[in-house]
């Protein structure tokens, strides 16, 4: 798949995640730790590829390992961003990383996030309910 391909798939993802995390309820405004992904069977490739990530302002965590369902063995890694959950900022980053792996001929296999909203304060509520004083 060509590049122009990739970006223009990846750029419709990028809304439709957006979207379905806001339609969940997830926090608009909040700052969201955005985790981009990307693999390679390569190892030294995919420490270039992470240095010119680090190069880009991302925050890089160390190559993990993974052996794949038919044995073989690939290495990965994520650019890690802090950032409201905006379609311009996911599609700058994502346009950017897209590049940078075709430069250093690793996968980019998207981005993750975690929902930010009240299932967090539902938990820390329910610790102090717990501690045997009425509220």
């Amino acid at each position: 798949m060509s590049i122009e391909s990739q970006l223009k798939a990846q750029l419709a993802e990028n809304r439709d995640i957006v979207q379905a995390l806001l339609d969940d309820g997830s926090e608009p405004d909040a700052e969201y730790t955005i985790e981009h992904h990307f693999s390679s069977s390569n190892f030294d490739r995919l420490e270039k590829a992470a240095v010119d990530a680090f190069k880009l302002g991302f925050e890089v965590n160390d190559a993990e390992e993974m052996e794949l369902e038919d044995g073989s063995v690939i290495f990965c890694f994520d650019a890690i961003a802090y950032h409201k959950l905006e379609v311009p900022l996911l599609d700058k980053a994502t346009e950017q990383l897209l590049q940078l792996a075709a430069k250093q001929k690793v996968d980019y296999d998207g981005w993750g996030t975690y929902f930010v909203g009240d299932e967090i304060d539902d938990e820390e509520g329910d610790d102090e309910e717990d501690d045997g004083f009425p509220h």
